[in-house]
């Protein structure tokens, strides 16, 4: 899979170095600080949630998890660990490809918490002034609507987690209440005019939602 891997990647225009291991993985991104890591959980030496868990202790490097265990304890373990993506086994080398460039622009800075507005695809946040557009379109929302719309537009394409989210929007009042997540991210949903198919707010079940330019990520 790792030589498939490379192959697909290094066609569309990517520099990509391969290793076999968690220690090379480590020693790979101290010594070569690579723009993003595209990492395999099934690792011979070390647990790649452990890989990723270390390498996130000194480095913001964007992190795509990329393996054939699905299992939402799996997933909420990586997210928390602090990967930015997790691919499942099997998919497309297109998708990948666009959650790589996402994480690469991410990475990049086009979007950080000193800057003013935010920009996510057709979404648009001025945060001084409280008020966000899509498509040109005014949106009307409640405060904590603009909060969670600002915190998802500030890590464009990354899985935030329900705990993350409850604990920076509603702080200890939050704790363990995912229904107030279901509630609000219906409500953006519709002020957004997402289409079910192709939403902008992604629901990564059992785990969290992500802000997407759904522009590209398509099927």
């Amino acid at each position: 899979m790792t030589t498939v891997l490379r192959a697909a990647l290094q066609a569309r225009g990517f520099p990509v170095r391969t290793v076999a291991t968690g220690t090379e993985a480590l020693d790979a991104v101290l010594d070569e600080r690579p723009a993003l890591v595209v990492l395999d959980l099934a690792l011979p030496d070390i647990d790649g949630v452990e890989v990723c868990r270390r390498v996130r202790a000194w480095s913001a490097v964007p992190i795509i998890v990329v393996t054939a265990d699905g299992a939402e304890d799996r997933k909420v373990a990586a997210f928390e660990a602090g990967a930015d993506d997790y691919v499942t086994k099997p998919f497309s080398f297109r998708e990948l490809e666009a959650r790589v460039r996402v994480g690469l622009r991410r990475a990049a800075g086009h979007t950080t918490e000193d800057e003013p507005t935010l920009h996510v695809g057709d979404i648009t946040i001025d945060i001084p002034h409280h008020w966000a557009t899509v498509g040109g379109r005014l949106l009307d929302l409640t405060p904590k609507e603009f909060e969670l719309l600002t915190l998802f537009a500030r890590n464009p394409g990354r899985v935030l987690t329900h705990a993350a989210l409850l604990a920076h929007v509603w702080g200890p009042d939050g704790e363990g209440h995912v229904e107030y997540l279901r509630v609000y991210a219906r409500a953006l949903r519709q002020k957004l005019g997402d289409d079910p198919g192709n939403p902008r707010l992604v629901t990564e079940p059992g785990i969290g939602y992500r802000l997407v330019d759904n522009s590209e990520l398509l099927p």
